[in-house]
């Protein structure tokens, strides 16, 4: 009899999954919540990625499409998220093999054994999954052997409080906050340019968002950048360089250690953010010890965490510290795992209390970062061999990923920028209360407020 798969979500992985099960002859279902599939990736299509083509296109969907002509880009060229989309995802998608599987706005609400909560046992894993969701014509209801959730974790950002709530005053002040890497070039120009920016992160979606206010410093007098860094020790955000494996990943962190080094970007180290606040239309971001920074806008960039709303179902028996499969957060705990890569994993590592549900792609790393798309690419081929029956292909996994060249170490040698607001105090003999507010003045302004009497 042939088994049935549902997949939630038509990104990267998701498509890969649907290609991988077409080549297993499984009968499959791809449910998106999008207008179009990779609909996340056109979110973040100004964003040029810093792994080449050949990391980025899935074996099984590069077979499907040169059976229809299709040419692959330069394998050694870096792509934007754009170009991730017109050049292999969407014509991916909508390869007639392929497109009559994919179901967009299907926003997924459920994901249950047919008939059953959590807590009945008797039969269980003899049972089916029913997949609800919610389409433009109505709820439908797809029952089916296996589910691969592969629905990411783009939608869902971490707040910018250090507890992981939202500080005091994060919903209030939503229109001055963006989250994740803003297209500060292009599209939210206007709304970053002459302005005090503060960006709180230390990934890669923080460092570029910073790299690219200094360059809109350059274009735009006025336009000034403050990194907001919860630990005391920028090194990781500064990379391997060139150790690490992905050339293009180590060159963007040792291009930020120089405009760091230059002072082009103010530092504020050991900034847990409590509340925040608005005066006068600018933000007054603030730690518990009252250390407080002006801002116009803040971006947060402190990562993602995954949706589990439409599994409580189901028993998934994730991993308490990191809501990953249990087996994995042993590979990519952050407390733990400081240096160089994800050893190789597959369905085994992957497997949860539910048999036959499996998470995949970047949510299948909880709140765990550096997750490259090869990873999902080689999780969905693991799968699939393990829902088709072929143990033996499920169990063979020989993927080998770049290594970052990062481990812990002690602080490098750069100064924060004090323990006072907006860059620490003012050079000696500037009538200013701290460095922003310096600029600020030398550029004809006002100043920048901190100094002003409550």
């Amino acid at each position: 009899m042939q088994k049935s798969a549902v997949i939630i979500g038509a990104g990267p992985v998701g498509l890969a999954a649907a290609a991988h099960a077409l080549e297993r002859g499984l009968n499959v279902t791809v449910l998106e919540q999008g207008t179009s599939a990779a609909a996340n990736i056109r979110d973040w299509s100004h964003v040029r990625v810093f792994s080449e083509w050949r990391h980025n296109i899935d074996a099984a969907a590069a077979r499907l499409l040169c059976e229809h002509g299709w040419i692959s880009p330069d394998p050694k060229a870096y792509p934007t998220g754009q170009e991730l989309y017109d050049f292999y995802l969407k014509p991916l998608a909508d390869l007639p093999l392929l497109r009559s599987q994919i179901k967009l706005q299907h926003r997924v609400t459920s994901v249950t054994r047919l008939g059953l909560d959590k807590t009945r046992t008797a039969g269980r894993d003899k049972v089916p999954f029913e997949v609800q969701a919610e389409t433009p014509d109505g709820p439908v209801s797809i029952v089916a052997d296996a589910v691969i959730d592969a629905s990411g974790t783009w939608h869902n950002p971490k707040p910018a409080g250090a507890n992981g709530y939202s500080a005091h005053g994060e919903v209030a002040n939503a229109k001055w906050i963006s989250y994740g890497m803003p297209d500060v070039l292009g599209s939210q120009r206007g709304r970053f340019a002459g302005k005090t920016i503060a960006v709180l992160g230390g990934g890669h979606s923080a460092i570029g968002t910073l790299v690219e206010l200094v360059k809109l410093a350059e274009q735009v007098p006025g336009t000034r950048a403050i990194w907001l860094l919860r630990g005391n020790n920028p090194q990781k955000s500064f990379g391997g360089g060139e150790k690490d494996e992905l050339a293009a990943r180590g060159a963007i962190g040792q291009a930020f250690a120089g405009l760091i080094e230059r002072r082009l970007i103010i530092m504020e180290m050991g900034f847990a953010v409590r509340s925040i606040v608005s005066a006068e239309s600018r933000l007054i971001i603030s730690t518990a010890g009252q250390r407080s920074v002006f801002a116009d806008e803040l971006v947060v960039s402190t990562g993602v965490r995954p949706d589990l709303s439409f599994l409580t179902e189901l028993r998934l028996g994730l991993d308490p510290l990191l809501d990953c499969p249990p087996a994995l957060s042993e590979l990519i705990d952050p407390n733990v795992h400081s240096c160089g890569t994800v050893p190789p994993h597959g369905a085994k590592e992957l497997a949860l209390a539910e048999p036959g549900f499996y998470i995949a792609g970047m949510k299948s790393y909880g709140r765990a970062p550096t997750f490259l798309m090869m990873t999902g690419y080689e999780q969905v081929r693991s799968i699939i061999a393990k829902i088709a029956g072929d143990e033996k292909a499920a169990a063979k996994v020989e993927l080998k990923l770049p290594e970052t060249g990062v481990c812990s170490g002690p602080d490098v040698t750069v100064e924060s920028s004090g323990q006072g607001c907006c860059g620490g105090p003012a050079p000696a003999g500037i009538d200013a209360c701290c460095v922003l507010d310096a600029t600020s003045k030398e550029a004809g302004k006002t100043g920048c407020g901190c100094g002003t009497p409550a």
